[in-house]
């Protein structure tokens, strides 16, 4: 089932982060619960999660994004693209991304960008094989 998170889901969400990039999960601090109760009320952040079998098990955000060029329409941004490892090849992540498609565009946006720091063949094909190409824009990255 694709859906949007519920808050009561944190912990699994951020268990399943660690198939992404983290090496652990944070701890629970006031800094954590606030950002995630800030998430939770943004009308333009949406973390949307696979359950299967009652488990979390892919998720990806996509945050609507206000902008006033292209006749005032938002655009969207898909981020934190992650599957359990147990899980992968099954189309969930697929799911996940047509899901935030739908979102962008009952949102009216003109677009989505997608920004993926992999080099890997296998993950670049999965996204140009979910519509998203590497042609029209160049990504530049300041980290802070």
């Amino acid at each position: 089932m694709i859906r949007e998170i519920k808050e009561t889901e944190l912990d699994e969400l951020l268990e399943l982060y660690t198939h992404l990039h983290e090496s652990g999960i944070p701890g629970n601090s006031d800094h954590l619960q606030k950002t995630w109760k800030s998430i939770c009320k943004d009308e333009n952040h949406h973390i949307i999660v696979c359950e299967i079998d009652g488990r979390i098990v892919s998720s990806c955000v996509c945050v609507i994004i206000p902008n006033l060029t292209r006749n005032i329409r938002p655009y969207a941004f898909v981020e934190n693209v992650v599957t359990h490892s147990d899980y992968r090849g099954k189309g969930y992540a697929s799911a996940c991304l047509d899901y935030a498609k739908e979102i962008a565009s009952g949102a009216g946006c003109y677009k989505i960008m997608l920004l993926t720091g992999s080099k890997s063949d296998s993950t670049l094909n999965f996204y140009k094989h979910a519509g998203y190409n590497c042609t029209d824009k160049t990504a530049f990255i300041m980290w802070l």
